[in-house]
């Protein structure tokens, strides 16, 4: 297959330079990773990796935490006990 295509993209130089650093080690050029990402993508259909927040954002803040703390509720263990005597 030609390629017959020129992708722009507006990136910062230091994550360029970076990037392109990397790349150098691995042997490939900048040309050569889009175009495998790009490949990937059509291949899985999507992203080929996780996008998510990272793990500390899932956790309870302090704010959170203090509010654990200042409650007057007992830690349920038993599920089904606390079911039985509030229903």
């Amino acid at each position: 297959m030609s390629k017959t295509v020129t992708i722009t993209m507006r990136i910062e130089p230091e994550l360029k330079e970076g990037a392109e650093k990397i790349l150098k080690e691995l042997g490939m050029t900048t040309t050569q990773a889009i175009t495998t990402f790009l490949a990937q993508v059509k291949l899985q259909r999507g992203l080929p990796f996780k996008i998510a927040l990272p793990v500390s954002d899932n956790v309870p803040n302090s704010e959170t935490l203090a509010a654990f703390n200042d409650s007057d509720s007992e830690l349920v263990t038993d599920v089904r006990a606390w079911m039985n005597e509030n229903t």
